[in-house]
């Protein structure tokens, strides 16, 4: 069995490797930032409180990802891939964003960290569907000359490719 490929498969693996790299850097960012974004949004009176509570959101974008990956894999088989990667994106975007509008602490209180929560939470969401939904469609690029790249013969995509980000 030879493998085919499409024209536009370096296309789709330079997107998918620009992603990817975007993705992690808003990580690495927040990581690197977090001794200064944990007195921005928390209590300044203890400031190991405030960079644990810090740590603690960095940590909570992590145990996020595999429910972002299952409902936007859901969303990717019901409604497509297509439609699911612009909403990822859009999400991504426009949670980054808010994030950089938030009130600090000094401002609005103690609602700058439940906003900052919520906030980063959804994005992480976003960004587990949207490395799910291209973990998929860098499978369904690559295929085989029988036109099959999914379990057992089966010849509908489905979840699984989705649900593990890392294939």
């Amino acid at each position: 069995m030879t493998a085919h490929v499409p024209k536009n498969f370096r296309r789709v693996v330079v997107a998918a490797a620009v992603g990817n790299v975007i993705e992690w850097y808003d990580f690495y960012i927040f990581g690197s930032l977090a001794a200064i974004l944990s007195v921005k949004f928390f209590d300044k009176t203890n400031p190991v409180a405030a960079l644990l509570s810090t740590i603690a959101l960095f940590t909570a974008g992590f145990l996020i990802r595999p429910l972002g990956a299952f409902l936007f894999g859901y969303l990717g088989d019901r409604v497509g891939r297509k439609y699911t990667f612009i909403v990822t994106l859009s999400g991504m975007g426009l949670g980054t964003a808010a994030i950089g509008l938030i009130p600090t602490y000094a401002s609005i209180g103690v609602a700058a960290a439940f906003i900052l929560f919520g906030l980063r939470i959804s994005r992480v969401c976003a960004w587990a569907g949207n490395t799910a939904a291209r973990s998929r469609t860098l499978q369904s690029t690559f295929r085989t000359n029988a036109g099959d790249t999914t379990p057992a013969g089966c010849r509908r995509p489905r979840r699984w490719a989705s649900w593990f980000p890392s294939r």
